[in-house]
C-alpha cells in the first residue's frame, strides 16, 4: 500500500478509536466530553450510554440495581471541592465526567437513568431526608410504583437498595421530582405542596439538561 494511503487509512482509524459512536449522544458531545475533562471521562459517559440502551428490557429490580451501582461506584466530594460552589446540583453527564460528586448529583443521575430506562416518572421521587448517622441533610431517591405504602430507597451511604420502613436511620422531608413537590412522610408518598419548579436549583438543573453539554461548567 502506499504510504500516502496507509497514513489515510491510520487517521481514519484512530478517528473511529476516538470518538466511537454511543445511543443517545452525539458525536459533538463527546467530543466536548473529552476535550473538557479527558479519554476516562468519555468512556465513563460512553458506557453509561450503552448500559441504559442494553438494559431496556430487564426487570425493574435489576433497573434499580444498574442505576445504582452506576452512581454509587463514583467518588463522594463536597460541592464546595468538586464544583467549587456551595450548592450546585449537577447533570448525569456532569457527574459521569468528573467521576464524583455529592448525594445530590448520585440520587440526580439515577433518576435520569432510570426515566431512561423506561421508568415512569410518577414511580420516582427525589427526597430530601436527615441521616440520622451523619447528621445532617442528605438526598436519596425513591422508588414506588405498585401502589403500595413502602417505597424502596437507592442511597449512596447504605449502598444495598433497602424498603424504606427499614432506614430507620433517614427521617424524609420533602420529595420531588418533574412533576411536583411533596412534604414526605415516614411512609407513603406524601402531600402534594406545589410543583418542582419552587426548587431554583432543580429548575436550572432541568434547564441545562435541555441545552447543549456545551453550556455545562467548565470543572
Amino acid at each position: 500500500m502506499p504510504i500516502f494511503a496507509l497514513i489515510i487509512v491510520l487517521i481514519w482509524l484512530s478517528g473511529c478509536r476516538s470518538l466511537p459512536e454511543a445511543p443517545g449522544i452525539s458525536s459533538e458531545e463527546l467530543q466536548a466530553i473529552e476535550a473538557r475533562y479527558g479519554v476516562k471521562a468519555r468512556e465513563r459517559v460512553q458506557s453509561w450510554r450503552h448500559a441504559i440502551a442494553d438494559n431496556q428490557s430487564q426487570p425493574v429490580a435489576e433497573k434499580l440495581n444498574i442505576a445504582n451501582r452506576w452512581f454509587n461506584r463514583l467518588k463522594f466530594e463536597d460541592d464546595s471541592v468538586h464544583w467549587h460552589s456551595e450548592d450546585y446540583w449537577a447533570t448525569p453527564i456532569e457527574t459521569l465526567a468528573t467521576n464524583g460528586g455529592d448525594c445530590e448529583d448520585f440520587s440526580i443521575g439515577k433518576y435520569f437513568t432510570l426515566k431512561e430506562l423506561g421508568i415512569d416518572d410518577q414511580c420516582l421521587r427525589l427526597t430530601y431526608v436527615k441521616s440520622l448517622t451523619l447528621n445532617q441533610p442528605h438526598m436519596v431517591l425513591n422508588y414506588q410504583c405498585d401502589g403500595g405504602a413502602t417505597s424502596l430507597v437507592l442511597d449512596n451511604i447504605v449502598p444495598e437498595i433497602m424498603p424504606s420502613v427499614d432506614r430507620s436511620d433517614l427521617v424524609p422531608v420533602y420529595s420531588f421530582n418533574a412533576g411536583g413537590l411533596w412534604l414526605a412522610k415516614q411512609q407513603g408518598m406524601g402531600q402534594q405542596v406545589g410543583g418542582s419548579e419552587r426548587l431554583s436549583l432543580w429548575t436550572e438543573l432541568l434547564g441545562r439538561i435541555a441545552r447543549p453539554f456545551s453550556s455545562s461548567r467548565d470543572y
